[in-house]
C-alpha cells in the first residue's frame, strides 16, 4: 500500500540517482534512500561499475553517521527494482534482508527481462513489503540509456545541434565557428558529461578540428573523457588534428568503411558502449534520423540568420527516404539569447 510520503522520499532518491548520470556505464545509475520514522537515516548512488550498489551505499552512510541500529525496520526507497543476481557486486535483495529493512520502495522495474520482478518474490519470501511502480516515469527517465542498451543491445542515441534561425549550422566565410552563446555550449557540456561516446563525422573532423573534451567547473570527479568516435569512407584524415595527439588521443577511435548508421552503433555496443551523443555535421545527422536510430534530441536555436552554411539535417538519405521526426516529453529553456528545445523521439 502506497503511503503519504512515499512519493517525497522518491523525490529524494531521484536526486541521488542523477547524481551517478553519465558515470556508471553500463551499469544504470540509481540512487536510495533509508527512512525510518518520518526521518532520513541514509541516503546514496551508484557511483561507478564494481563499486556499491545505491542500496549498498545508503545502508553504509546510515551506519556511517551512527544510525546503524535504526535500519532495522526502516523503508529503502530506490529508483530501480533492487538487483537479485550477484555480479560483480553482491546483490542488493540480500543486503537488504540482511539489514532487516521491513519495507522496500522501488520506481523502475529492472528493464532486463530476465530480472524484471525478481526482487519482489525474494523480497515477500523475507517478509518484507514491497512497493512499486512510485514515479515510475521520473525514474524511468533517468534509467533510458541503460534500458536501451540492455533491451536491444544498442547505445542510446542523442543528437545534438546548434543552429541559426534559417536552419545552419555553421555562419559565412571570415565570421566565428561558433552559433550560439558561450551560455548555450556550456549547457551542453552536460550532454558529454552524461555520455560515453561522442560521435562525429570526418567531414566535421577536417573542417572544426574539435576537441570533444569536458572542461568546465561541472564535470564531476571520476568521470572518463567520453570515447571521441570518427566515422569515415575514405580513411583520410589529418592526422595532426587534437584527437590523434592530445593527451586523450587513446580514447579516440575511427570507424572506416562505408558503414551504415545502424553497423555504427553495433561497433560501439560492442565496446559496452551505451550512450553516444551525435555532434556531428548535416550529413551523419541525416543518416542517423533517415535509420531511426536517434531516441533523444537536444536542439540549440541561436537568434541568427545565416543565409547559407551546412543544413542541419541534411544528406540525400534524409531528404528523399524519411519521415519526419516526431518529439515527446518536449522542454524548452530560455539560454540567454538561445533557446535549447529537448525532447525523446516519438517510435
Amino acid at each position: 500500500m502506497q503511503h503519504p510520503d512515499d512519493e517525497k522520499w522518491m523525490r529524494l532518491a531521484l536526486a541521488e540517482a542523477r547524481n551517478g548520470i553519465g558515470l556508471t556505464s553500463p551499469n544504470p545509475a540509481v540512487g536510495a534512500v533509508l527512512v525510518k520514522d518520518g526521518r532520513l537515516i541514509g541516503q546514496g548512488w551508484h557511483h561507478r561499475v564494481g563499486l556499491p550498489h545505491a542500496e549498498v551505499e545508503a545502508l553504509r552512510n546510515a551506519e556511517a553517521q551512527g544510525k546503524g541500529a535504526e535500519i532495522r525496520g526502516a523503508t529503502a526507497y530506490v529508483t530501480l527494482e533492487p538487483c537479485s543476481t550477484h555480479g560483480r557486486t553482491g546483490a542488493c535483495t540480500v543486503a537488504l534482508t540482511n539489514a532487516g529493512v521491513s519495507r522496500v520502495v522501488y520506481g523502475a522495474t529492472d528493464p532486463n527481462p530476465g530480472h524484471a520482478g525478481a526482487a519482489d518474490r525474494i523480497l515477500r519470501d523475507a517478509k518484507i513489503e514491497v512497493l512499486s511502480g512510485v514515479l515510475r516515469e521520473e525514474c524511468e527517465e533517468v534509467l533510458r540509456p541503460f534500458a536501451q542498451w540492455i533491451t536491444t543491445g544498442l547505445p542510446y542515441v542523442v543528437a545534438k545541434a546548434g543552429q541559426s534561425l534559417d536552419g545552419r549550422l555553421s555562419r559565412p566565410p571570415g565570421e566565428s565557428q561558433w552559433i550560439t552563446s558561450e551560455v548555450s555550449r556550456a549547457h551542453a557540456m552536460q550532454l558529454r558529461v552524461q555520455s560515453d561516446a561522442i560521435l562525429i563525422g570526418a567531414e566535421t573532423l577536417r573542417r572544426d578540428n574539435p576537441r570533444l573534451t569536458l572542461r568546465g567547473d561541472a564535470v564531476p570527479e571520476g568521470k572518463l573523457q567520453p570515447w571521441r568516435v570518427v566515422v569515415t569512407r575514405s580513411g583520410e584524415l589529418p592526422q595532426d588534428a587534437g584527437l590523434f595527439t592530445d593527451e586523450f588521443k587513446e580514447r579516440t577511435i575511427v570507424l572506416r568503411g562505408d558503414l551504415t548508421f545502424p553497423d555504427i552503433l553495433k561497433e560501439l555496443a560492442a565496446r559496452q558502449i551505451t550512450s553516444v551523443l551525435l555532434e556531428s555535421g548535416g550529413n551523419l545527422l541525416g543518416q542517423a534520423f533517415a535509420a531511426g536510430a536517434v531516441d533523444e534530441v537536444c536542439w540549440y536555436i541561436a537568434p541568427r540568420i545565416c543565409g547559407g552554411g551546412t543544413l542541419a539535417v541534411g544528406g540525400v538519405e534524409f531528404a528523399v527516404g524519411a519521415k519526419s521526426v516526431e518529439l515527446e516529453k518536449v522542454s524548452v529553456e530560455v539560454l540567454g539569447s538561445d533557446v535549447c528545445v529537448r525532447g525523446v523521439v516519438v517510435r
